[in-house]
Parts: structure tokens; C-alpha cells; sequence
């Protein structure tokens, strides 16, 4: 058996702490963040910048047809739309840049997804916020344009609807 010094495994402890840092804490995150300053084109070939979702609350979802993950959570996402669309909520839908766009087109047109889609093709997008490495992610944007919350994986529907409730009713900036 390998015998190890205390100071060598606290280092190998502080190193997997390190190098397992972008998955501890990813989940349910808080670090307000600005939105980054970015443009996105949408399926249907609309030019964009993130910036537009300022002054909304807004869902950003980074997914992939390919993510057995992404497309369970899938129904989840639209139904969670469609409670808080008329509130003003805003959800746009991120396909990853390595998700073939006949892919993503053919899945947006089956299960008629209600909400903004666009493919990252370039990966600035995912970059952009923090980079995005794992699908799916979805980001929780408050009405002045700073990330609130960041989800790794499928959220907890209940706690992210209450999230967004209590951030559709601050006031206005």
C-alpha cells in the first residue's frame, strides 16, 4: 500500500478540490455577474444581442439535442414558459456549437418549443457566461441584466419557480 505523507495528501485533497471547483458550488450558484454583451442570431435568423433580455427576467438554457438530460428537463422548461411568459419572463433556449443545427431545428420543430432558440455556433455564447462546459446549464437573470442564479444540471423546478416569482415581483428598475 502506498504510504503518503500528511502534507502530500492534504495537497492532493486541495488539488481535487481545485480541479472539482467548476462542478462544487455550479449548482444553484449565486455569483451576480453582468450579462455579457453578446450577440446571438435565433433560428429563425433574427440578429440579437443578450443585452435586449435587460429589463426582463430571463432564462437562459444551454442545451444539446444529444443531452439525455437536456431533453428531459425539456417539457419542464416550456412549461415553466408558459406559467411566466405573460409576466414578462423571457426563456432563450441555447443550443451548444457542436449540436448539428438540422438537429436542433428538427427538435425545436417536433415538440414545438414556444421560447427563443439559438445555436451557439462559434461557442462565445457559452464563453460568454463563465465558459458553460456541461449540458445542461441554465442561468437565472434578474430585470437589470446580472445573473443571479446558475444551475448545472436539470434545476429544482419548484425552487427556480419560486426564484422567479420573487424576482418578477421586485419593482422595476
Amino acid at each position: 500500500m502506498l504510504k503518503l505523507s500528511v502534507r502530500r495528501r492534504q495537497v492532493l485533497a486541495l488539488g481535487s478540490v481545485v480541479a472539482l471547483s467548476p462542478w462544487l458550488g455550479a449548482c444553484g450558484e449565486d455569483a451576480r455577474s453582468k450579462l455579457p454583451e453578446l450577440p446571438f442570431t435565433e433560428l429563425d435568423g433574427s440578429r440579437h444581442q443578450l443585452t435586449d433580455l435587460k429589463g426582463r427576467v430571463a432564462l437562459v438554457n444551454f442545451w444539446a439535442t444529444s443531452c439525455s438530460t437536456c431533453v428531459k428537463e425539456m417539457p419542464e422548461l416550456v412549461a415553466t414558459h408558459q406559467r411566466f411568459k405573460d409576466r414578462g419572463m423571457e426563456t432563450l433556449a441555447v443550443a451548444m456549437e457542436y449540436d448539428p443545427p438540422a438537429y436542433v431545428t428538427q427538435f425545436v420543430q417536433s415538440r414545438k418549443l414556444p421560447f427563443r432558440v439559438a445555436i451557439d455556433h462559434d461557442g462565445r455564447l457559452a464563453a460568454g457566461f463563465g465558459p458553460v462546459q456541461f449540458t445542461p446549464t441554465t442561468f437565472v437573470i434578474n430585470r437589470r441584466g446580472e445573473v443571479v442564479k446558475r444551475y448545472v444540471g436539470e434545476p429544482d423546478f419548484a425552487a427556480l419557480h419560486q426564484l422567479i416569482d420573487k424576482l418578477l415581483a421586485e419593482p422595476v428598475a
